[in-house]
């Protein structure tokens, strides 16, 4: 929320009206609506009649009951100093609270102080024995009646505070510093891709920024430049999690100690220079320079873990992590007669990865597992020309570019391929035409393609019949674009819009990946003003999303395939709403609004067993069950006028989530639960070596309907 660029608009219009038509000739009202803005401040209380877990995940107002409602905008100038003062505070009764202050003086000085806060709530309802909770040392129980269960809330909150100011050095030369920092806490779910076993993640962070900048503004030329820097800290390093609880012969066990690695503190300092230049009253240029490098030198944590847990004999106590990022890009648009104009970009971004590669996992004949530095470089484009022709007539034609270069491992397994480069070109064209004052429409056809170098493993090896990775594959795309605009009347417009995309993937002989699919968008809008107190909207929009996909089942050191899944995967969402809005007395006015959202989607597939039909339950070739989602919301508001400075606000909204996701459950419908060794992998064979036998019994759920209606009232002062 930057309301510094506010002060700054409000200032410059009203100086220009001064300016242009004086004092005495300029409109005594808009000059003091912009020069003395109204202020205002807002008490009131409000309830929620229910919980509310998936709308609530962000707003603070997950569970039902009563909640405050304070805010504030305030606005004072002194005409003598030509000093502004602002505040603005947002949600001040609730967990989500923010505010800001602004202090701006003619002559070019300024700061602001800001503070927000925000929450992200877990949606579910947990239900574990999980010990530990908030520390870095948890215990899972071996059995349900290891640990009792209970019903815990997780979720984070930031806290971010944020100051800074500018000052005017010389006409057209100013210098900003912005610093912020961040603090975030709580617990996240978590899990172990080892076992199916429950976990959580302690959040304990901060993250501070800095930036500083020098901006130049001539007639021609303008300038920007700078310093940003960033760090990261996190005060904890790994989870440690055990498994505990009571044997059958009522004894307790202990297992060896399972780490978790977590994100590691870092940095990174960038120096950048933008700026463009007009060098006609048609054509102007831009450009923009920055070199950015990222460090992460932090003592591994697991490097002074023993037994079981012990890292490579010869792996490096620190990463010795470091990323350097160079980007580069200019751009000019010109209009070179009143009937053509041109713009042309060109942008490189180079990401080089310099973090030496070394062996973390292994044992007496050498490290079997290491890391993976990643560099790239993407260099892109595009070309751009419009014609007027007659008749109304408007033509665009336009070229675009993507070449990818990226470096691939050289050491180690490497289960899924990695292609050095890969290069995408979109040719577009479109056609609009003014049909008349009131209708105007457009037809545009894209048409992409990319492809690139062959597929390779860590020794540079070609393989053909493997995973086709949709980011990589060859792809041939079409897309279709329909917009139609109609304004029958001076105060009734329509807007109209259809979106068409088809992609078509070549597999190179790679007989598994995503195979092709569309999408289409269809979406109308409208508006229509009765009167000048008297306003209704409405909108509607349906997409749908087809892709064909084909996998293989097959254990990674035996690649002959055991079985082959073909899913028609498809996602279709609908989205519908409206609104009125009008004075309906002198001083009481209000608002109708209702919004309605659907979501669908599609799992049909068929699996061949190949012969292994031990391999799969009965029925496993069959469809998903389809997953369906919609929220409803109604809103009903209305503001009366107590007299010239106050105004009560009554609020009232229901709202309505349903879905029946079955992530959290099992096929037959009851709620998924953390076991290991009790669940079959296929011919009767326990999951998960290692674990066999533990019996944790966390649960997973969400509420299918979530209902809920809110009540509020506000107290307005304006002054």
């Amino acid at each position: 929320m930057n309301t510094t660029q506010h002060v700054f608009r409000r200032t410059a219009v009203s100086a220009a009206l001064l300016t242009i038509f004086g004092s005495a000739a300029a409109d005594d009202a808009k000059i003091e609506e912009l020069t003395k803005p109204e202020s205002s401040i807002s008490v009131g209380v409000g309830n929620w009649s229910g919980d509310r877990p998936q709308q609530g995940i962000y707003d603070g107002m997950r569970n039902n009951g009563t909640y405050g409602l304070f805010d504030a905008d305030v606005n004072k100038r002194d005409d003598a100093t030509g000093t502004w003062l602002t505040f603005k505070a947002l949600n001040l009764g609730l967990e989500t609270r923010e505010f800001r202050g602004d202090y701006l003086r003619q002559g070019g000085l300024g700061g602001f102080f800001e503070y927000g806060k925000t929450l992200r709530e877990n949606p579910y309802t947990i239900n574990t024995g999980l010990q530990g909770i908030g520390t870095t040392n948890l215990t899972t129980g071996t059995n349900v009646s290891s640990f009792q269960k209970t019903n815990v809330d997780i979720g984070t909150t930031r806290e971010m505070i944020r100051a800074g100011g500018f000052v005017n050095i010389m006409p057209g030369l100013d210098a900003k510093l912005d610093f912020k920092t961040e603090d975030k806490t709580g617990t996240r779910q978590a899990g172990w891709g080892s076992a199916p076993l429950f976990s959580v993640e302690p959040i304990d962070s901060t993250t501070r920024q800095l930036d500083a900048i020098l901006q130049y503004t001539g007639e021609r030329l303008q300038l920007s430049g700078g310093y940003s820097g960033s760090w990261y800290d996190n005060n904890n390093s790994q989870i440690l999690q055990q498994l505990s609880g009571v044997t059958t012969g009522g004894t307790a066990s202990f297992s060896p100690v399972t780490p978790m690695s977590l994100p590691l503190s870092n940095a990174a300092q960038q120096i950048f220079l933008d700026g463009g230049y007009g060098f006609t009253a048609g054509t102007r240029g831009n450009f923009k320079l920055a070199y950015t490098q990222a460090t992460q030198d932090e003592n591994l944590p697991s490097h002074s873990l023993g037994g079981v847990n012990a890292p490579y004999v010869n792996a490096p106590s620190h990463l010795d992590g470091k990323v350097d990022t160079t980007l580069a890009q200019m751009g000019l648009s010109s209009r070179f007669t009143s009937n053509l104009s041109m713009v042309a970009n060109l942008r490189y971004y180079d990401v080089k990865d310099k973090t030496p590669v070394a062996g973390y996992v292994g044992g007496a004949s050498g490290a079997t597992v290491y890391n993976t530095p990643h560099s790239y470089s993407k260099t892109s484009g595009k070309l751009e020309g419009t014609y007027r022709l007659p008749a109304n007539f408007n033509v665009t034609g336009g070229v675009d570019y993507e070449g990818y270069d990226r470096s691939y491992p050289t050491v180690g397994n490497v289960y899924v391929p990695f292609r050095a480069t890969t290069n995408e070109t979109t040719y577009r064209a479109e056609l609009r035409r003014s049909m008349s004052e009131t209708v105007n429409g457009a037809f545009a056809y894209f048409h992409s393609n990319r492809d690139g170098s062959e597929y390779v493993d860590a020794s540079g090896t070609f393989h053909a019949n493997q995973i086709n990775p949709m980011h990589i594959a060859d792809r041939v795309r079409d897309k279709f674009r329909v917009k139609f605009n109609w304004d029958p009347l001076e105060k009734l417009s329509l807007q109209a819009r259809v979106d068409y995309s088809q992609d078509t993937y070549d597999d190179n002989g790679r007989a598994y990946g995503l195979k092709e699919g569309n999408s289409q968008v269809y979406a109308l809008d409208a508006g229509w003003t009765f009167s000048d107190d008297w306003q209704f909207t409405a909108w509607y929009s349906h997409d749908v999303t087809d892709a064909r996909h084909v996998s293989v089942r097959a254990d990674r050191d035996n690649p002959n395939p055991e079985a082959i899944k073909t899913a028609n995967l498809k996602d279709t969402g609908d989205s519908v709403g409206m609104g009125l809005r009008g004075k309906l007395t002198s001083k009481l006015e209000g608002g109708l609004g209702l919004d309605w959202f659907g979501s669908a989607s599609h799992y049909p597939q068929d699996i061949d067993l190949l012969g292994t039909s031990g391999a799969y339950p009965s029925g496993a070739g069959g469809a998903l069950p389809d997953v369906k989602s919609t929220l409803m919301r109604i809103n009903l508001n209305a503001k009366y006028a107590l007299d010239k400075r106050s105004d009560l606000r009554f609020d009232v909204i229901y709202e309505r989530w349903h879905t029946n996701d079955s992530t959290w459950n099992f096929s037959d419908g009851s709620p998924f639960a953390y076991y290991s060794g009790t669940q079959s992998c296929g011919n009767n064979t326990p999951c998960n070596n290692g674990y066999t036998g533990v019996v944790d019994g966390t649960t997973v759920t969400a509420k299918e309907t979530q209902i809920s209606t809110f009540v509020g009232v506000r107290y307005i002062y304006k002054f």
